[in-house]
């Protein structure tokens, strides 16, 4: 069974930045082959709109059998919200949350990101992790793309 990866907006941005070029064109490398699926969502196409254009339009090369698509949902939202009522992080990162609450309600195998001080962060993982278990939700396993490439 293919490893279902949850990617958000640092991921696709990943591929044309210098720091994280290399580990994302290697992720990348792997959904090529077929050896992942990306899950993708609504709120993934939103946060594309205000990026540039290369960015923005990276992901369409790729074929649509290679994603998996999800929409925020009523659910999504209050769980991300209890994110925030629980101070797992301020206010600001409400769209973080969102991302990381429609990973959990996906029950991916884990949520790919680049975001270190909201998302890829060991206190703010277990936050989220204390969350989802007091409120009936699966653990969210969430790593930076070095986790998720082989090295051979």
């Amino acid at each position: 069974m293919k490893l279902r990866i949850y990617i958000d907006t640092s991921i696709v941005g990943g591929f044309f930045d210098e720091e994280f070029k290399e580990a994302t064109i290697k992720l990348f490398d792997r959904l090529e082959r077929r050896e992942i699926i990306f899950v993708v969502s609504d709120l993934l196409d939103l946060e594309l709109i205000n990026a540039p254009q290369r960015v923005r339009e990276h992901l369409l090369q790729y074929p649509s059998d290679l994603f998996e698509r999800i929409e925020l949902t009523q659910e999504a939202i209050a769980l991300a919200n209890a994110y925030i009522e629980h101070k797992v992080v301020g206010k600001t990162s409400l769209e973080d949350c969102r991302h990381i609450a429609l990973a959990t309600l996906s029950k991916v195998d884990v949520l790919a990101s680049w975001n270190f001080k909201h998302i890829v962060n060991l206190d703010r993982i277990k936050g989220y992790n204390s969350v989802n278990l007091r409120l009936g939700y699966v653990l969210i396993e969430i790593r930076s793309p070095k986790d998720l490439v082989n090295y051979g």
